[in-house]
């Protein structure tokens, strides 16, 4: 997976919205208005996605790839290095984790207007 990728993935989803409310560089994908995932433009490619906490500590011991979010917060947030020793259909996987764990968490009034 690369970037552009990543990008038409995050943008597939339903009711999702992009944008840079941090910098110019932070790249920042929303599903009603609630982030869950983020990348930067520059560096190495690496997205951050919110996470199950339990599942986070599972995936940070089973991936090398996966660390604990980067100036997110460790216990709700990986890091994945994307350097292709997972295959883009896990990496879908976890994005859609991060995505469902996000709407989840949306108001029952807002999920049911959305879905």
């Amino acid at each position: 997976m690369n970037i552009e990728e990543f990008r038409e993935y995050c943008l597939s989803k339903a009711h999702v919205t992009e944008e840079f409310p941090f910098d110019e560089v932070t790249l920042v994908f929303k599903v009603a208005g609630k982030m869950f995932t983020l990348t930067g433009l520059d560096g190495e490619f690496t997205f951050s996605l919110k996470c199950d906490p339990e599942l986070a500590i599972e995936l940070r011991e089973e991936y090398s790839c996966v660390k604990p979010g980067y100036h997110m917060n460790k216990k709700h947030w990986n890091t994945i290095e994307v350097d292709g020793s997972v295959s883009d259909t896990k990496l879908h996987e976890w994005i859609d984790h991060s995505y469902d764990l996000v709407v989840a968490g949306l108001p029952k009034k807002i999920r049911t207007e959305l879905f």
